[in-house]
């Protein structure tokens, strides 16, 4: 703890706050500065809030000021009804946003994109429409007059200066929970890809949904607390899209997804407003000032100010280090070291006995009336390394997306340890023992090597989201499958900054934390350097001594031949036909219509 105290990044920030904690002690006369202080409090709380389900889920929202408004009117008019300051009520304004958003998840989360955007917009429009319908519960646009405490003549804004003060640091501490969680390395794996995300365990709807909820708590707390020390609540006050503009702003000129942009960006742009309310007097002038913060942060910082910094201080020390490779030897002897139950399938709910341990059933996948897959029944043998191979455009990734649940096939099933498992999803079929890879690596690229394989999730609990990223066995187990890969000296490198076959190597071992019992590889010898190539086929055959079933689709021939103990031969979505290695090679069929009449097949001397 007093190690972390010492790092810049921390001990900086935590003077700052310390001061700000003093000023209405030390500074005399300072109810300006407090009134000052307090927006930004506010900014600040409320650009950490979005930060959570928009910086790090990548979900960006723009209504995201309706749950200060809910909080805002949760304590004005609860605190009218029950006669008590809504000061007091600031849990349950933040249990009332959270239920709110809560709902409002389920639904909006099901899209994505500007089609996310814009609902949000919509939800806080109508939420503005219905406090102005609702006049005898909200006073309608006349809106709720919140009657000051005694107390405000003589201690002024310092009660409220204190407790915004609390409410942000509570606010950083969540964040800072959040992201050095499961939860939060769930998220950014979310924001890089969340198609992948799902496909190695993560049940994105579950984070997604968790995450939303968690950011509007911020919104309804502070919310309660800012009705009363405005003393007026109405419907276009409440529910403004000019504040989710401005706290849009604060995350981004800070640097969303990380902890403390948000808060630096709140308090910038919060001084900001009052400089050019100041000079201007203006709502417009005001909306040109944050307009052209906005247009010069997206030219010139589109990162944020505080990424940008720490990128240009990682540029200037990774001059000063050597480009590290991948040492073939430390690849060879880890593979002959490693333990076996290491990299060994886990028992699964759902194995069974049968020898079958993965089946399509007649699968059939029509895009836009072509049959991409046109009733392909494959069964693979428990303990096989089975190949796939066939002609661009033949089907064979589609075949495997129908396996892994990426897309529904139009009919047929698909059968994993006896189970149907056709309409399952994607997370659930890793959850019971089957992983992929991509012909194109989909790592997640902002992310080290180290948290790429921790982010990986064997199931979906509450107390997996909470566990600490780099606590417990999933990390010293990720440390020992990057030593089982010879990879151990990139933990800490980011994960675009590898070469193409090293992400193809990252991205197995990754699977491999998920411990499957079915494996399929969609060409894992692409890009890969040559001398890389038979490390491979000595990696997928270690894996396959271990217990893991393996299905390859790969054009590397040759290594198909060497590794298979049975090959499908997939042609314009259909099985052309199916055999030993052996027969495969010499099946004039398969020479004629991929390889040509004059090409001979031979295996590798491996």
């Amino acid at each position: 703890m007093m190690a972390n105290l010492r790092r810049p990044r921390v001990f900086i920030p935590v003077i700052l706050l310390v001061l700000l904690a003093l000023i209405p002690i030390v500074v005399q006369d300072s109810k300006y500065q407090q009134s000052v202080l307090i927006v930004c409090f506010l900014f600040a709380i409320m650009a950490s809030g979005w930060n959570l389900i928009s910086g790090l889920a990548g979900y960006v929202s723009l209504g995201h000021s309706v749950y200060l408004g809910i909080g805002m009117y949760t304590g004005a008019i609860l605190g009218k009804a029950w006669g008590v300051e809504p000061m007091f009520l600031i849990p349950l304004g933040a249990i009332v946003a959270a239920a709110v958003a809560l709902v409002v998840g389920i639904i909006v989360l099901r899209t994505k994109s500007h089609a996310f955007v814009i609902i949000t917009i919509a939800v806080l429009l109508s939420f503005q429409l219905l406090a102005a319908n609702l006049k005898k519960l909200t006073g309608g646009s006349d809106g709720i007059i919140v009657q000051q405490p005694s107390w405000a003549v003589d201690l002024g804004t310092k009660p409220y200066y204190y407790v915004f003060f609390a409410l942000l640091v509570l606010t950083i501490l969540l964040s800072a929970f959040v992201m050095s969680s499961r939860l939060g390395a769930g998220l950014v794996a979310i924001r890089n890809d969340e198609g992948k995300a799902a496909s190695i365990g993560i049940n994105t709807t579950v984070y997604k949904v968790t995450a939303y909820v968690l950011s509007a708590i911020p919104f309804g707390a502070a919310g309660a607390l800012y009705g009363q020390y405005l003393g007026f609540v109405n419907p276009l006050g409440a529910f403004a899209i000019l504040t989710s503009v401005y706290l849009v702003l604060a995350a981004l000129i800070g640097g969303r997804g990380t902890l403390w942009g948000p808060v630096l960006g709140g308090f910038i742009v919060a001084i900001a407003n009052e400089a050019a309310t100041t000079i201007s007097g203006g709502v417009s002038a005001r909306v040109l000032i944050m307009g052209a913060i906005l247009i010069l942060t997206v030219m010139f910082m589109p990162a944020g100010l505080l990424p940008s910094i720490s990128s240009m201080i990682e540029r200037r020390k990774a001059k000063r280090q050597t480009v590290k490779f991948i040492d073939q030897a430390s690849i060879a002897s880890s593979l002959s070291d490693v333990d076996t139950t290491l990299i060994a399938p886990r028992p699964h709910r759902r194995d069974h006995a049968g020898d079958a341990v993965l089946e399509v059933r007649n699968v059939v996948k029509t895009f836009g009336g072509v049959d991409a897959v046109g009733g392909v029944s494959v069964a693979l043998q428990r303990g096989s390394i089975t190949g796939l191979i066939g002609p661009n455009g033949s089907g064979k990734t589609t075949l495997f997306n129908c396996m892994t649940g990426t897309i529904r096939p139009t009919s047929g099933q698909v059968i994993l340890a006896g189970n149907d498992i056709t309409s399952e999803r994607v997370w659930t079929r890793a959850h019971d023992g089957l992983g992929r890879t991509f012909q194109i690596t989909r790592l997640f690229k902002s992310m080290t090597v180290l948290d790429n394989l921790v982010a990986p999730l064997e199931r979906t609990s509450a107390r997996q989201m909470v566990a600490g990223r780099y606590t417990g066995d999933e990390v010293e187990r990720a440390r020992d499958i990057l030593e089982f890969m010879g990879l151990q000296e990139f933990e800490r490198q980011n994960a675009a900054a590898l070469s193409f076959g090293q992400q193809k190597l990252v991205e197995l071992a990754q699977v491999l934390m998920l411990r499957p019992s079915v494996i399929l590889l969609d060409e894992p010898a692409s890009g890969i350097n040559p001398t890389l190539i038979e490390k491979l086929a000595n990696v997928i055959r270690r894996l396959n001594e271990a217990g893991t079933t393996v299905l390859i689709v790969e054009h590397n021939i040759p290594l198909v031949l060497s590794l298979c103990d049975h090959i499908h031969v997939l042609a314009e979505g259909k099985i052309l036909t199916s055999g030993s290695p052996e027969e495969i090679r010499n099946d004039p069929m398969v020479i004629e219509a991929y390889l040509g009449p004059d090409h001979m097949l031979e295996a590798p001397g491996v």
